[in-house]
Parts: structure tokens; sequence; C-alpha cells
């Protein structure tokens, strides 16, 4: 798998998703490895709100060269309405938080800033009620 490639599907994706953010509201579960969508689910407040959660618990910049896994998911949410990020590593609003699952590895979050660009951050918390909300177990999953 290219990761370049990956990386510029995710920027696409999340620039595709800015325009229409107001009209899609679905959450998107993607295998990273099949580099295909799996599972979509409809967004409500309780998501977002579990989402915004980790965005609150952001504890630092996740630090791995290479932060795009070989294996493992991606679950995109979209947030509605737009919500402010204020940390010492990111400033901004964002209208949609992608939470990494990376196998045998603790969850981390990308962010886009107002240019696009993509912002890998670590968090505290834990994720079980949120993949038990959008019925997903990353590690029972194919």
């Amino acid at each position: 798998m290219n990761k370049k490639i990956l990386a510029s599907l995710l920027i696409v994706l999340a620039i595709a998703t800015s325009a229409n953010a107001q009209t899609n509201n679905k959450i998107e579960v993607f295998h990273i490895e099949n580099e295909q969508v799996i599972k979509i689910i409809p967004s409500n407040e309780e998501i977002q709100q579990e989402a915004k959660s980790f965005i609150d618990g952001v504890t630092n910049i996740h630090k791995k060269f290479d932060p795009i896994p070989n294996r493992g998911y991606m679950v995109k949410v979209p947030l509605e309405p737009s919500y402010k990020v204020e940390n010492q590593w990111f400033n901004d609003f964002v209208d949609q938080v992608i939470i990494i699952f990376p196998d045998n590895e603790d969850p981390y979050l990308l962010l886009f800033n107002e240019k696009n660009s993509p912002i890998f951050l670590t968090f505290k918390g834990s994720t079980d009620k949120f993949l038990e909300k959008i019925n997903f177990n990353p590690s029972h999953s194919e």
C-alpha cells in the first residue's frame, strides 16, 4: 500500500467532506489495509459528543514519522456545527475528526487545520463507549 496515496486520499476526502458537511452527516469506517469504507453509520449528537471528548482530551502531537499505519481502521466523524479546538498543538475550527485505530497500538486523532494540513494528535480517554455507540469493534473486524 502506498501511504502517500492514502494520505492524499484522506486530504481529498477532508476537502470534499468540508464542502459537503452540512448535507452529509454520516460516520464512515475505513479499513486501512483493504483501502475501502466498510461501514457507514448515521451520526447523532451522542456520537459527536464522544468524538469531541477525544479532542478535548488531546495530550500531544503523535510523534511517529509515518503516522498512517499499515493495518487498522479509521473512523471519520463529521461535527455539526464546527467545533472550536484550542490547545498548544491546534487552534482552529474543525468540522470532522478522524479517529485512527492502528493494530496493537493506542488510537489517535487526525484533524485538519484551515489549510487542510493534517495534524495527528494523541489523546487520553477510553474509546469503548464510542465504539459501542457505532457498533464497531476494531479487534474483531475484518
